[in-house]
């Protein structure tokens, strides 16, 4: 006689249709609010897509966008926070910044890379070595720093592969200051030449100079940045137009 084939029991209140959630607020089902929560105010944040190909004879321009809690970038305290998160990459061999400039809410990067992964790394470097230091600027309460994101979206990045589009970033980075009018002096005050917030002191081709170098004023200390290894940022540029004036305004990037 054949044994009884065993039959699987159910588990208890399995039986009938699917239990649905009666209370809005269980899980389950759709209902009015579900799905991600925005994070932060203001325009939609950056697609987090796979960055492209990057080739390493060609230099980036990388623009690095901070929330308003952070507060305004163009003073010293945050200078030399800024300026510290520069120096902490100077032994990177794969990642280099040849220029920058801090501006009000934002900052300008001229950037070489090996590939797009020592891109990618030495951008995220920079922003968590800057956050940590702009966040411990800030304080919310005496004596407690600020706690939370300082880079408020991913980074904005442009390949310059022609002579005249390396040479129009390296006037709209090192002046950038100018085209949001923060070169205006105050009243009796001459108007500076260069933007004490930006690497122009570094830059030999300058129009007015002649490639002469600038004296440091006093007591300065200057953004540390690399020297470019790329043909572009070396002189490549040179055959984009003539070189970048001291006074020029800058427009929109095309």
């Amino acid at each position: 006689m054949a044994a009884k084939r065993a039959r699987q029991l159910g588990l208890p209140r399995t039986e009938g249709a699917p239990r649905r959630a009666s209370n809005p607020t269980d899980h389950g089902g759709k209902r009015a609010g579900a799905g991600r929560k925005r994070t932060l105010p203001g325009p939609p944040r950056g697609k987090h897509r796979a960055r492209p190909f990057h080739d390493r004879r060609l230099p980036v321009h990388v623009v690095l966008r901070v929330t308003r809690q952070v507060g305004r970038l163009r003073r010293p305290q945050a200078y030399a926070a800024v300026r510290a998160a520069m120096i902490a990459l100077i032994g990177r061999a794969d990642f280099r910044v040849v220029h920058l400039s801090i501006q009000r809410h934002h900052i300008h990067l001229l950037c070489e890379a090996d590939d797009r992964r020592a891109l990618a790394n030495g951008v995220r470097a920079l922003c968590v070595s800057a956050a940590r230091r702009l966040n411990a600027m800030v304080t919310e309460a005496p004596g407690v720093p600020r706690r939370g994101r300082v880079f408020s979206d991913r980074y904005h990045a442009t390949t310059l592969a022609k002579p005249r589009q390396a040479r129009h970033a390296l006037a709209y980075v090192l002046n950038n200051w100018r085209r949001h009018r923060e070169d205006h002096a105050g009243v009796g005050q001459r108007r500076a030449p260069l933007d004490r917030y930006a690497s122009g002191v570094a830059f030999a081709g300058w129009a007015e100079r002649d490639g002469a170098p600038f004296a440091w004023p006093k007591a300065f200390e200057p953004m540390p940045t690399a020297a470019p290894q790329t043909w572009l940022m070396q002189g490549g540029w040179k055959r984009g137009g003539p070189p970048p004036s001291l006074w020029e305004r800058p427009g929109p990037l095309a």
